[in-house]
Formats: structure tokens, sequence, C-alpha cells
């Protein structure tokens, strides 16, 4: 989450203090839409996986706590 929240300090040079977990990254402006592009690369370069749009929501890039769950966690082993 460091490599995220260094970005978002970079993207966004007035911003003061930690970026909390559950701020909405999108309503506090720390994400525009000029960026998000870029911002998927970077979470696809921390997860080593690409993003589908398509399978994604809004949503799923709100939040430090989400993007951690949705991207970066990882996936639970399968049963056999």
């Amino acid at each position: 989450m460091d490599e995220i929240t260094e970005w978002l300090h970079e993207k966004n040079p007035g911003l003061e203090g930690t970026v909390g977990p559950d701020e909405d990254l999108i309503e506090a402006r720390l994400i525009d839409s000029m960026d998000f592009l870029e911002f998927i690369d970077l979470l696809e370069s921390l997860s080593g996986e690409s993003i589908d749009l398509q399978e994604s929501t809004i949503d799923d890039f709100r939040t430090l706590n989400r993007i951690n769950e949705r991207f970066l966690k990882p996936s639970a082993p399968a049963s056999a």
C-alpha cells in the first residue's frame, strides 16, 4: 500500500498526512479521470496481474481497503 499512497501524494502535492484506509479516493478527488489509467497500470504492476475493467466497478477503486481486497490480496487456493 505504500506505493499507492506514495503515488497519491505525487499526484496531489497539496495532500498532507496519511490517506485513511476507508477514505473515498474518488470523492476526495485524489484519483481523477486523467490519472485513472496510470493508476490501473500501477495496480497491475503491484499485483502482477491484468485488471479487467469489464469485471470491475468504480467501487473497486474507491478506498485503499477495497483496492487491497480486490486487487492485491492473494486469491484463496482453489479446492481440489
